[in-house]
């Protein structure tokens, strides 16, 4: 029988003594201004150094009530995304975040991520994925945040992520975590 598409994930917790909250200094991006669908660039932009982490942050910032809350994560399995899925988590868990639900190897359709925010009663949850839009290393690639009714950030939100982007000084995130396991289930 086939695994169903989701398992709970524990934010990754301290393994070692030398696991802790980072505290990372960055500067802002031009132009992370999230729509309704969120932030759709070229995957070389989100590949930049600190890209993914500033927007991540902002958007943890600008939710609410996402400490001590569950998330859920999960994309369309398009290029750069099992990355982008080890960085939210690594911020999730530096951030205070409980417990985040992670589809098997990242999977997660749109539908099924708003399906599990109000099924889980979770706070909310990060959507990688550009839609229709084409993937891979030269193609695009996208991060959306949707709030605790499973549906789309309101504007208020989104406006809150984009003047948290344009002002961002550090993140924060775990140094010396090692990967999380998307491929086996109840890790």
């Amino acid at each position: 029988a086939r695994q169903p598409p989701s398992t709970d994930h524990p934010a990754p917790r301290a393994r070692s003594a030398t696991m802790s909250v980072e505290t990372v200094s960055t500067t802002p991006f031009d132009g992370q201004k999230p729509g309704t669908s969120g932030l759709r660039k070229k995957t070389t932009v989100f590949q930049q150094e600190h890209y993914v982490e500033n927007f991540v942050q902002a958007t943890l910032d600008a939710a609410p009530d996402v400490r001590g809350g569950i998330l859920v994560v999960g994309g369309d399995g398009r290029y750069f995304n099992a990355d982008m899925i080890q960085t939210i988590l690594r911020m999730c868990a530096a951030n205070g975040v409980e417990k985040v639900v992670v589809g098997q190897h990242g999977l997660l359709s749109t539908p099924a991520v708003s399906a599990l925010i109000r099924s889980l009663g979770a706070r909310g949850g990060f959507i990688l994925t550009a839609s229709h839009n084409p993937g891979g290393p030269a193609e695009d690639c996208g991060l959306k945040y949707n709030v605790g009714n499973g549906g789309p950030a309101p504007e208020s939100v989104t406006d809150a992520i984009y003047l948290n982007t344009t002002k961002i000084s550090e993140y924060r995130t775990l140094a010396g975590s090692d990967d999380v396991n998307l491929a086996e289930l109840g890790t």
